[in-house]
């Protein structure tokens, strides 16, 4: 259950977040909100492109690439959550409309961004969690997939259905995909396009949970922060090392990831956190962590 006595501060652009209006956060398709009192800690980024479906257009990409770039240098971000200001769909993907107007370079160029966008969300320090409410189809579902944790309501659509445009994945699909599914049906879904609920996908292992969606749309957001919430009190250095150890230990043979793991976890022994973690346990008592 949420807790209600959170404290939400209003959405504005990253970049001006000491002195935005309201009106140009407004403007804005990428916007950033921190959550304060008892769920600090916890940033959102709410994506906001209302009149394309959210769709993964040279504006859009550009102010989220600026965003992660200011938020990874932010120690007091503990789990980022990417989750939808549009009614019913959490990213359209690609905007073709867009993408009909530029030449076969400038195609190119765009398709290497929107790549290194996504890695840019996979390394995110971080745990990343994606609330997807609604449709999450080709890029959407690419954008979901470089998120640690993905959150769906039962209703949400999604699918890599590029195959259906012409297309094949370009923005990390037929890799992440595979590493979350398994070869073989990894290529079933993106050789036929299919599209999946947000069930479906549960039940492939494709989201963490999926949750019945509500009236006001917003049910995989809300299982998404409580989601968030389960990760804020654990020792933040710990789980980014974590992830650090989870995710480069899967590019490599197990003996490599075990020395990667023993690395991660050296970095971690001189930490206070591990030493109030210690005393916490000793004392029968619940660990107060600082992140250093």
């Amino acid at each position: 259950m949420l807790r209600v006595l959170c404290l939400l501060r209003p959405w504005r652009p990253l970049w001006a977040r000491g002195c935005a209006s309201d009106g140009a956060a407004a403007g804005s398709e990428i916007q950033v909100r921190a959550l304060a009192g008892p769920d600090q800690g916890i940033t959102e980024i709410l994506m906001n492109r209302p009149r394309a479906r959210n769709a993964l257009g040279n504006v859009f990409v550009s102010e989220l690439l600026e965003t992660l770039a200011q938020l990874r240098e932010d120690r007091q971000v503990r789990v980022l959550l990417f989750r939808s200001g549009v009614k019913g769909v959490f990213c359209a993907g690609a905007d073709l409309k867009e993408r009909e107007q530029m030449s076969e370079a400038e195609v190119g160029v765009f398709v290497q961004r929107l790549r290194g966008l996504m890695n840019d969300i996979a390394a995110f320090p971080a745990p990343t969690i994606a609330a997807m409410d609604g449709f999450a189809l080709g890029g959407g579902l690419e954008l979901a997939l470089a998120c640690d944790l993905r959150v769906a309501a039962s209703s949400a659509i999604m699918g890599l259905i590029e195959t259906t445009r012409g297309l094949l994945p370009g923005a990390g699909g037929t890799q992440r995909l595979p590493r979350c599914l398994g070869v073989a049906l990894a290529k079933e879904l993106i050789f036929t396009g299919r599209r999946l609920s947000g069930r479906e996908a549960h039940a492939l292992g494709l989201v963490n949970h999926a949750v019945a969606q509500n009236e006001e749309g917003d049910a995989a957001y809300h299982r998404a922060r409580a989601l968030a919430q389960e990760i804020l009190p654990q020792a933040p250095i710990a789980v980014r090392l974590g992830k650090v150890a989870i995710d480069r230990g899967m590019e490599v043979d197990i003996a490599s990831g075990m020395a990667i793991e023993g690395m991660c976890y050296a970095q971690n022994i001189p930490t206070r956190d591990r030493l109030e973690g210690m005393a916490a346990f000793r004392e029968k008592r619940p660990p107060t962590f600082v992140g250093e």
